[in-house]
Formats: C-alpha cells, structure tokens, sequence
C-alpha cells in the first residue's frame, strides 16, 4: 500500500528460495546418511561397518533431519516476515515481525513521527562468499538514548545503489537526514 500519506514495505524473512534449497538439500543428504547407517548395521553395506562408521552415519543422519525439520518450520511459520509502515497521516511508524509460535508470536512495535531523528545506511564490503552486506537502520530516539532498527532483510541482495537509493527515497518521506557509514 502506496500513497501520498502512508508507506509500507514488506519483509519477505524465512520464506526465500534459498533457505527452500537448504532444506532440501539438507533433507535429502541426511536421508542417505541414515540410510547408509542403518544399512551397515544389518550387513556389512559397501565396507562400512556399523561401529564407529555406521553409528556415526546414524548420529549425522538424524541430525541433519532435525535440522531440515526446524528450517520448515521457520519457512512454515514464516519467522521474521511482516511489513515496515510509515504512516504521516496518523503520526507514527510501525515495525511488524512474525516470531514463533505462542503469546508472543507478534512483534509489533509503533513508534511516533517526533522520535524519528533519521535514516542510516551501514555498508561493509567484506570479502566473502555472500558478498556486500548493507542494511538500512531506522534510528529513533529512545529512553536509554537513540536505538538503530533494521528495516532490510539480512542477506538480501541489493547493490549499493539499490540500497543507496530506497534509503534516500525513504529519508525523504520522513524528512529527516540520511547518513552512509562504510
């Protein structure tokens, strides 16, 4: 929702193709792992012994199912999804994000119009294999002193310019200042 007064930005979190890729993957392998464990302990499957090679195919298999487990549950769930609203009409921003299930589940804080004192963007250009990491931060003013809050997703892959560029629409939207850190 897009218009003169109110601004919102969805926040995609757990649900990305690569955490579906991983879950597979990880799902997959260790279904072979505890095949192949198994396996050597009714025969001697293709040389591998069940003690300590099988027990230990078993040990990884099983563990690497939990972990395909809890990855579906997260993209299930939708962890860290939600929106970023930014609302001039009625004076406030809103920051909303899906936790885990319970009395909990919602994040939603609101903060108002007065106590937005600008908008950061944090760019490091480490070598890695993810590449460039930038985030643009919401800073608001707070009792303990200015608190800085992530509006992007972690990991998503924007260029500087894209970053650049949406930080400083958005800095113009709230009126107040923009600032690049490297």
């Amino acid at each position: 929702m897009t218009d003169n007064q109110i601004r919102r930005y969805p926040i995609s979190g757990a649900r990305s193709l690569s955490n579906f890729l991983w879950t597979i993957v990880i799902f997959f392998g260790s279904m072979g792992f505890l095949f192949i464990g198994v396996f050597s302990y009714f025969n001697n499957w293709q040389n591998i012994q069940f003690l300590p090679q099988g027990l230990v195919m078993v040990f990884y298999g099983l563990l690497g199912l939990f972990l395909s487990f809890y990855l579906s549950l997260t993209i299930l769930w939708s962890l860290g999804s939600g929106f970023n609203e930014f609302n001039k009409r009625d004076g406030y921003v809103r920051i909303f994000r899906w936790g885990f299930p319970g009395e909990d589940r919602r994040v939603n804080f609101y903060y108002s119009w007065k106590d937005i004192l600008g908008i950061r963007v944090q760019w490091a250009n480490e070598a890695s294999f993810l590449g460039s990491q930038s985030r643009i931060f919401l800073q608001v003013r707070g009792s303990q002193g200015p608190k800085q809050i992530p509006l992007t997703n972690i990991g998503e892959p924007l260029t500087f310019e894209q970053v650049e560029k949406q930080a400083s629409k958005l800095a113009k939207f709230l009126q107040v200042s923009l600032s690049l850190n490297k």
